[in-house]
């Protein structure tokens, strides 16, 4: 179950982020609370998610996960197109977030 809230975090995270960026500077309602609401689950589904796995994998999983999701839909939605350093840079973060779920023994499957 604890795999099934971290993706849920991971989503909310997502969500939450992007709620951020259009909510400019929390003066646009609508965003702002989305924002609130998106990351409130977030952080909910997480805490559920360090009963059962280490708080260091949970959160590399989480952040790495996050960091690439939103990258990919600032491309899509914003237009902010990452450059070729940005690009080498997430796909380390994705190995070694593969790395992490294959050979650690810190993580349960």
């Amino acid at each position: 179950m604890a795999w099934f809230y971290l993706s849920i975090a991971i989503v909310s995270e997502v969500i939450g982020t992007l709620a951020l960026k259009s909510s400019d500077g929390f003066t646009h309602l609508p965003s702002s609370t989305l924002c609130i609401i998106a990351y409130s689950i977030a952080f909910y589904c997480l805490s559920l998610v360090v009963k059962d796995v280490s708080v260091g994998i949970a959160y590399a999983i989480w952040s790495g996960a996050g960091i690439v999701l939103i990258t990919a839909l600032s491309a899509l939605l914003f237009k902010q197109i990452p450059d070729f350093a940005a690009l080498v840079g997430m796909t380390l973060i994705i190995a070694g977030v593969i790395v992490i779920n294959i050979f650690s023994k810190s993580v349960s499957h």
